[in-house]
């Protein structure tokens, strides 16, 4: 094992898994209770975890001390930490945690010197990849999340990795017996932990899914319905734009024609061949009509409902 790690990333499922990887190798050689040290980052001082660093292992080859929320030791305490290791102890592993740490720290700088395995990278996922992910640790605890099952529990819970996995186990615990679990079944069991986000809202908009929209207005929306309907006719005038090219055999540029990377507009062409273009059009002058009635006495509620079931209802 070398002299020290350093487990950085928002993912906090992977930097528990590291150091649950970490405490396994070194209770391999000995009694770890009699050999682990925990310091906080936010109150630690850089004499302290030093002087457990270099404290000789009792019963035992290695020591591991750990440093939770590393980045947010102070400056003074962080470079005197990057002292020692230019001269760690042999006996002694030294696992720093944090969320961010600047590259170019002398921290991170010294612990990077041990090698490329010295840091341990726990980026978070992109979406697409945690809903992966997530039906792999499912499997885990016996049962099989659908994609949809998974992107539900995400859109209720969050991204954060060690919230998931609880509720995934409070799933598998509810459900023993029914291994396959849809997003009906997660909606029932699962609570929001999380606020919705706009955009979530104007994608289902775009799907035409028409009970993904109203449970998002149910739930408490974060925006007035005047800034969901903007959000949602700038949306239209895309699936217009992406209908067009579509029509004139050229999709691909797309991305172009919006000035917007390919991924942000990757499902624009299926969700333009929903609509027809004739309703695309009403679409549009629906959503001028209905801007007028929210402004001239209108409920804006109950006016923005009306005219988001007009738009997705087949």
């Amino acid at each position: 094992m070398l002299p020290a790690y350093l487990v950085v990333g928002e993912d906090m499922l992977k930097r528990e898994t590291v150091l649950k990887r970490l405490k396994a190798r070194v209770a391999g050689s000995g009694d770890l209770s009699l050999n682990y040290d925990l310091f906080q980052g936010t109150s630690a001082a850089a004499h302290d975890i030093v002087s457990a660093c270099i404290t000789l292992p009792f019963v035992g080859d290695t020591r591991l001390v750990q440093v939770a929320d590393a980045d947010k030791l102070k400056k003074a305490d962080a470079d005197a930490l990057a002292e020692y290791l230019k001269s760690p102890s042999e006996s002694t592993v030294l696992a720093l945690v944090a969320e961010k740490l600047p590259d170019k720290s002398r921290l991170y700088q010294a612990v990077r010197a041990f090698g490329e395995k010295a840091v341990i990278s726990c980026l978070p996922q992109k979406r697409y990849e945690l809903v992966k992910t997530l039906r792999s640790i499912a499997r885990g605890h016996g049962m099989t999340l659908t994609e949809g099952a998974a992107s539900a529990l995400i859109d209720l819970v969050g991204e954060n990795t060690v919230h998931l996995d609880g509720e995934l186990r409070k799933i598998a615990l509810a459900r023993q017996g029914s291994p396959a679990i849809d997003e009906e079944a997660v909606r029932a069991l699962v609570s929001r932990t999380t606020a919705a986000k706009p955009w979530e809202f104007v994608d289902a908009f775009s799907a035409r899914r028409v009970d993904a929209c109203v449970r998002y207005l149910r739930q408490g929306k974060p925006d007035t319905p005047y800034v969901l309907l903007g959000r949602c006719v700038v949306r239209l005038r895309e699936l217009v734009c992406a209908k067009s090219l579509d029509e004139r055999g050229s999709p691909a540029a797309l991305g172009a024609v919006l000035k917007a990377p390919d991924w942000k507009v990757k499902n624009h062409l299926a969700w333009s061949r929903g609509f027809t273009a004739e309703e695309l059009r009403r679409s549009l002058v629906s959503a001028r009509d209905t801007e007028r009635a929210m402004k001239s006495g209108a409920d804006p509620d109950a006016a923005f409902l009306e005219w988001i079931l007009s738009v997705t209802a087949r």
